[in-house]
């Protein structure tokens, strides 16, 4: 999806074709198949450490921890799936079970504070097998498929519960990690914007408002602020947008990052560059931004990880992989990470889920 509607999947792993980096690439880099045991830590990637690969095949992205880090749910394409399912495991990537029916395409799962509840979107009221592919004769596109709702379950999928039932396209949604609300993205009033509601799904409250592609936002440590990625289309690129959105698309380019206080409401950019950055995720200091972005390859390929500080907007680059790494998450400690990558990929495009030591 989701760079994503939360960024697809799908549309990631194209997104993410080998290209060069930035960095010197070495032999480690080149094969990331040596035999024996991977060297998964780069040697630039002095910020993690203790790399350990928790999936292994198929298409494994957007894993995301339980409040208190024992556990994770993701979404996978793998095995006789068609599109993606949502599924559990420990953090030590043990105990993988599907927690989604399989019926319908799912995305953007995460695992409310109190662990009595999960949500995710999923198609399956518009139908029980994925929905079709968008047609790419205008270019590259996602599709925005308007059966794509909002579900709560219970922690291990069963009691599923529609929380949004407007026409069009719901989904990206997460808990706040006091698991007093859920921010979403929506396109119920003509555009992409977010949403806050109530864990029941009432009580909704639109946050942005500028035309523009609005999602995969996730709250601060403390729920007060949220973070979340952008478009700003101006002259041919808003008639662009404006265009394929009619059509129930959208095509990814140009994205920043923006910080909200909850009680203010005021959208804060953070970055300003012509690169597709996505994924941004808190640390739990409360003052800097992990997520993955094209910024330092031309031909914008290549996605890595960044790490931003919100007070003087300093980047500084955690990954140095040459392909794909994106869909970053502290766990509330701040000593875990958990990230996609095409990394130790045994096919070209296989992305899977690791969690590393943060330093």
């Amino acid at each position: 999806m989701n760079i994503h509607m939360k960024i697809s999947l799908l549309a990631i792993i194209s997104l993410a074709t080998l290209t060069a980096c930035s960095e010197p690439v070495d032999d480690r880099q080149k094969d990331a198949t040596l035999a024996g045991k991977p060297d998964l830590v780069l040697p630039a990637e002095t910020r993690i450490t203790n790399i350990k690969q928790l999936s292994f095949g198929g298409q494994n992205a957007e894993a995301y921890f339980s409040y208190d880090g024992s556990e994770l749910i993701f979404q996978s394409t793998r095995d006789k799936l068609q599109c993606d399912a949502i599924f559990r495991m420990k953090a030590d990537g043990t105990n993988v079970r599907q927690v989604s029916s399989g019926e319908g395409a799912t995305t953007c799962a995460f695992i409310a504070p109190d662990n009595h509840s999960i949500i995710y979107a999923s198609t399956h009221l518009g139908g029980r097998i994925c929905p079709p592919k968008p047609d790419h004769s205008r270019g590259y596109v996602w599709p925005l498929y308007d059966s794509y709702d909002i579900f709560r379950a219970d922690p291990e999928g069963g009691n599923v519960v529609n929380l949004t039932n407007t026409p069009g396209y719901d989904a990206e949604a997460v808990y706040s990690p006091k698991g007093d609300k859920i921010v979403f993205t929506s396109v119920r009033n003509g555009d992409l914007e977010l949403y806050l509601m109530n864990p029941d799904g009432s009580g909704v409250e639109q946050l942005t408002n500028d035309t523009g592609y609005d999602g995969g936002a996730f709250f601060s440590l403390d729920g007060a602020w949220i973070v979340w990625r952008a478009s700003r289309p101006t002259g041919k690129a808003l008639s662009d947008y404006q265009a394929l959105l009619a059509d129930k698309l959208i095509r990814p380019g140009k994205l920043n990052l923006y910080i909200m206080s909850l009680k203010d409401r005021k959208p804060i950019q953070l970055t300003d560059n012509q690169a597709a950055n996505f994924g941004p995720y808190w640390h739990p200091d409360g003052e800097h931004i992990i997520f993955s972005s094209n910024l330092a390859d031309p031909k914008g390929r290549n996605f890595d990880l960044y790490l931003i500080n919100i007070n003087t907007r300093k980047i500084e680059q955690i990954t140095h992989y040459e392909g794909f790494d994106g869909f970053p998450m502290f766990s509330h400690d701040g000593k875990k990470l958990v990230f996609a990558s095409n990394r130790n990929g045994k096919v070209k495009g296989e992305t899977n889920v690791f969690i590393a030591d943060w330093k």
